[in-house]
């Protein structure tokens, strides 16, 4: 046998334990972890340019707005405060849960308010999503209509 804890197990039994203990804590942390910061209410992010089925030529400026709302870098923790995530050609994610990090979910952690990309040919879907300081969209969440442009 063996003391795990001053709990006694056989040894087939140890990987059981652990699994439990992973999943247990796994559990506890994500209730714990993924607190949402609040918005208020009437806080709101839209696209200054490009503008709904605009045609645009690479490179593609993109500027973001806000109201109601602080743009702060990702590391300043505070209410109503967060920074730009630019979804392209993609739904929002869950929005309990940190937002991805891919090409597709860009990350303006800087707390930068515009950006230059280079985007393939043809329609593209954009849409803002504000995180806080975690990359946890806000609570209430602060996302903005979803535009489709043109590339040429």
């Amino acid at each position: 046998m063996v003391i795990l804890k001053n709990i006694h197990v056989r040894p087939g039994e140890r990987q059981m334990l652990r699994l439990l203990s992973i999943f247990a804590c796994t559990v506890l942390l994500a209730a714990n972890i993924f607190v949402r910061t609040p918005a208020a209410d009437n806080a709101v992010v839209y696209f200054l340019s490009p503008a709904e089925g605009e045609t645009v030529t690479n490179p593609v400026v993109i500027k973001f707005g806000v109201k109601n709302m602080s743009v702060a870098p990702a590391w300043v923790n505070a209410d109503n405060t967060g920074h730009h995530h630019l979804l392209i050609d993609v739904e929002l994610p869950a929005l309990n849960l940190p937002i991805p990090a891919n090409q597709q979910y860009r990350h303006y952690g800087q707390g930068e308010t515009e950006t230059e990309l280079a985007l393939a040919p043809g329609q593209h879907t954009l849409q803002l999503l504000m995180g806080d300081a975690a990359h946890i969209p806000h609570d209430p969440p602060v996302f903005s209509e979803r535009i489709t442009i043109t590339v040429r």
